[in-house]
């Protein structure tokens, strides 16, 4: 009888019966994510629980991490740079709401597709006559942009050599500067302008054209320091978002985060600070 024969196929037998162990190995089973904590409806502090971060993102990560079986925690880490930093250490594992840029490829994996595409608008008084129908419009009218705005870099340098784009330290002083008239409109996300002008009780007097003139993506990217990042969780992230992406949820999520944040201004919240 042909003894290595018959050994190979008992340790073939053996192995069939292990779990897959790459797989088990892989997995983590817990995560820990943060990101911008003044991004309505994308993530923002929780008033009940400041030490965490609730939002759209957070919802659809912890979805995502359901489905992982995974258990995912939010938590604040500061302001946006803050949690940039406590990613790239890898003292947290996750970045929720992460645009695409090159510089941050030496510490970051990112997961394609976005969880959420960032529509920028353009938002002017509701009494405006500025005719909006594509970026070109735009040339030679003032406008406004807020300095934490993260825009695609083909747009970035459109806007830097065609627009003329006050840009100011946030969406607030942006919003404001537009109902005084100082600016003919300002570039916002859909989302984070409804949410600022339900802030600053300006619903009533701000409108915002229909197409989008850019559509940053907001990833969820894995730092490189983390001791979950591992092939597994990167495959089956990258999975789920290309579902989320068909499924056509994320919308009713945004939606659903918006009517929430405009609950929580019926007591004082402080304004966001995009």
């Amino acid at each position: 009888m042909d003894l290595r024969r018959l050994a190979g196929g008992s340790l073939l037998c053996a192995l069939a019966l292990v779990p897959d162990l790459s797989a088990a190995a892989g997995k983590c089973e817990r995560l820990i994510a943060t990101g911008s904590p003044d991004a309505p409806p994308y993530l923002w502090q929780d008033p009940q629980d400041p030490k965490h971060l609730i939002g759209a993102s957070a919802d659809l990560l912890t979805q995502v991490a359901q489905e992982l079986g995974i258990k995912i925690e939010l938590l604040y880490a500061g302001k946006r740079a803050q949690a940039l930093d406590e990613v790239r250490s890898g003292r947290m594992d996750l970045l929720a709401d992460v645009p695409l840029t090159t510089t941050e490829l030496e510490t970051l994996d990112y997961i394609h597709p976005p969880l959420l595409e960032n529509d920028y608008l353009v938002w002017t008084r509701k009494d405006s006559t500025l005719a909006f129908n594509q970026p070109g419009d735009l040339h030679g009218h003032r406008g406004a942009l807020s300095e934490k705005s993260r825009m695609t870099q083909g747009f970035g340098v459109f806007a830097e050599q065609q627009l003329s784009l006050t840009r100011t330290p946030n969406l607030t002083q942006a919003f404001q500067k537009l109902l005084l008239g100082e600016v003919e409109y300002v570039l916002a996300g859909r989302y984070s302008g409804l949410a600022m002008a339900q802030t600053l009780g300006m619903a009533n007097d701000l409108q915002a054209a229909p197409q989008a003139v850019d559509k940053p993506g907001l990833f969820v990217a894995v730092s490189h320091n983390s001791a979950c990042n591992d092939p597994w969780l990167r495959g089956q992230l990258a999975q789920k978002m290309t579902e989320l992406a068909a499924s056509g949820l994320t919308e009713a999520v945004l939606q659903r985060n918006l009517e929430r944040w405009n609950t929580q201004l019926q007591p004082s919240v402080s304004a966001p600070k995009q």
